[in-house]
C-alpha cells in the first residue's frame, strides 16, 4: 500500500510503502483525527514506524494495492 502524508508547515511530504491494508490505515487516521489519539502511528513494509502528531496532519493519500508496472506501456 502506497501512503503519502502531508504535514502542515512542511514543504515536503512523507511517502512510503506499507504492508498494512487500506482499511487499517484509514482506521488509524480516523482515530487520530477524532481526538482519540494524539498521534498517527503507521508502519512501513520494512518495519520502520512513523509517528506524526495528529494536529500537524494536512492530508493523507492512500494508494492502491496494485503493484506498479515497469517499462513502457503501449
Amino acid at each position: 500500500m502506497d501512503v503519502r502524508i502531508g504535514i502542515q508547515n512542511s514543504p515536503r511530504e512523507l511517502g512510503f510503502e506499507s504492508s498494512q491494508t487500506a482499511a487499517e490505515i484509514q482506521q488509524a487516521v480516523e482515530t487520530a483525527l477524532s481526538g482519540q489519539s494524539a498521534v498517527l502511528n503507521l508502519t512501513d513494509s520494512k518495519g520502520n514506524v512513523y509517528v506524526v502528531p495528529a494536529a500537524a496532519l494536512a492530508y493523507i493519500e492512500i494508494g492502491s494495492e496494485e503493484s506498479r508496472r515497469i517499462g513502457f506501456v503501449g
